[in-house]
């Protein structure tokens, strides 16, 4: 039985929250649902969310929102957000994304929605990591 949690426990997606930089910033996270993709662009400058669904792909819609669940609750949304990879995934991208980064750092859940589709991302263990990201777009910008 041991063995079989641990062949379990390896084979089911890393769900960590991850912040890399060199040179481009990203924070990365995977759940059963998708892969989420931030990235920050000291070059452009540029900040980009790219949401990627593992099974069905996106409906096109005239808006995309994020909706934060938590002690910061908030919700934002935009009809500046393109599909690509055959509807896969989910693109947004603006010169700031200061209430992304807040909603994903202070709160517990994002669901990310449009009027068809929501992804729900759990944001247990992001902070730090977030954290990270900003540092890296801070150590960029100076």
């Amino acid at each position: 039985m041991r063995a079989f949690l641990t062949a379990l426990f390896l084979a089911s997606p890393a769900a960590a929250w991850e912040a890399t930089s060199s040179p481009i910033c990203t924070l990365t996270h995977e759940t059963a649902e998708a892969h989420i993709h931030l990235t920050y662009d000291p070059g452009k400058p540029l900040y980009t969310l790219a949401i990627t669904q593992k099974s069905a792909p996106w409906h096109p819609t005239p808006w995309f929102a994020m909706r934060f669940i938590g002690p910061n609750e908030t919700v934002i949304s935009t009809p500046q957000h393109a599909l690509s990879d055959s509807n896969q995934t989910l693109n947004v991208a603006d010169s700031g994304f200061g209430n992304v980064l807040d909603g994903l750092q202070f709160n517990a859940t994002a669901l990310a929605f449009t009027e068809a589709q929501t992804v729900t991302i759990p944001l247990e263990g992001a902070a730090p990591e977030v954290q990270k990201f900003r540092a890296c777009t801070a150590a960029q910008l100076s």
